[in-house]
């Protein structure tokens, strides 16, 4: 009885530490790690499956983590929807597991031309941050569509009239954000970030990235002191009238290179790479991309302030 008793306790103890726990649903199993793709994958399969996002509003995806429980559901969903492009840094180890274990991880990077970083640490690396670009985001949409479509459980006809009806809301946000930004004057058509996170917004939209505050791909990174001296002087050369800073990362820096640039600008708050909680301006990635148009073309097309002692 004693050894039986103490086996139990092993196997409890073990469990505690990570065992994945026995399924409740007959319906297919979906885990995705951003919020962002979590919403995407939502609107494709409705209910259909079950879809479990592991990146909780308002975190960041360079450096959010999991519990040991959900590392080991992992390995029991039927597919897992990644960003890929080196953006999930604190869920890397257990991607590699997954994918080293089988072929049911599909990862959104793979399935579009990424644009290389064009400045910083991080230069010629590719940019994860492709949803930035609703035309991007279409083809993510198109390649999903024929990985979900192969799970059991899950209805091709419904998914592709799901898929259809969601392409069409992003080709019709792709056209108002184009109207939106036809706006702001060309030579007020850049823009200064917390870190590198809007090349392919730019790249579509034809706007100038002046620089970032962190100088890299990941908010992971800290700028030197030559760092915001030189963006300082880029944005008095460019006379930017606002600067944006990440809802899910604190101003602070913002602020202080605001100041250190010797120009009233606005600091802006965007919504870039995570979504809000329900209810908030950003609580899906249509929300999301809308909110932030509106208010870039805002900040943007006012009139940028003189330099402090300028007569």
């Amino acid at each position: 009885m004693r050894r039986l008793l103490a086996l139990a306790l092993v196997v409890v103890s073990v469990c505690l530490a990570g065992c994945a726990p026995v399924r409740t649903s007959e319906k297919p199993q979906i885990m995705v790690t951003t919020n962002i793709l979590g919403d995407v994958v939502q609107h494709l399969v409705a209910d259909q499956a079950d879809v479990t996002t592991l990146m909780k509003p308002n975190a960041d995806p360079h450096s959010f983590e999991i519990s040991a429980q959900q590392a080991a559901q992992m390995g029991q969903a039927d597919l897992i929807v990644a960003n890929g492009l080196g953006l999930e840094e604190g869920l890397q180890q257990h991607l590699d597991r997954v994918e080293s274990a089988g072929e049911k991880v599909f990862t959104a990077g793979d399935h579009l031309t990424p644009l290389p970083y064009s400045s910083g640490d991080a230069e010629g690396t590719p940019d994860p941050h492709f949803w930035t670009d609703p035309a991007r985001m279409i083809q993510v949409v198109r390649a999903l569509e024929g990985r979900l479509s192969g799970i059991r459980g899950i209805e091709p006809s419904v998914l592709a009239e799901r898929a259809a009806t969601y392409r069409d809301k992003l080709q019709h946000l792709d056209r108002d954000m184009g109207e939106s930004f036809a706006a702001i004057p060309p030579a007020q058509r850049a823009l200064v970030t917390n870190h590198h996170v809007f090349g392919y917004l730019a790249d579509r939209f034809k706007f100038r990235v002046i620089g970032a505050v962190i100088p890299g791909g990941t908010t992971l990174a800290a700028p030197s002191a030559a760092d915001l001296r030189a963006l300082a002087e880029a944005i008095k050369q460019a006379g930017v009238p606002a600067i944006f800073a990440e809802t899910s990362q604190p101003d602070r820096l913002v602020q202080v290179l605001a100041r250190e640039a010797g120009v009233a600008v606005d600091v802006v708050a965007l919504y870039t790479e995570s979504l809000s909680e329900p209810g908030q301006a950003a609580e899906t990635y249509l929300a999301m991309m809308r909110t932030n148009a509106d208010r870039i073309t805002t900040a943007l097309t006012k009139e940028a302030a003189p330099q402090r002692g300028t007569p």
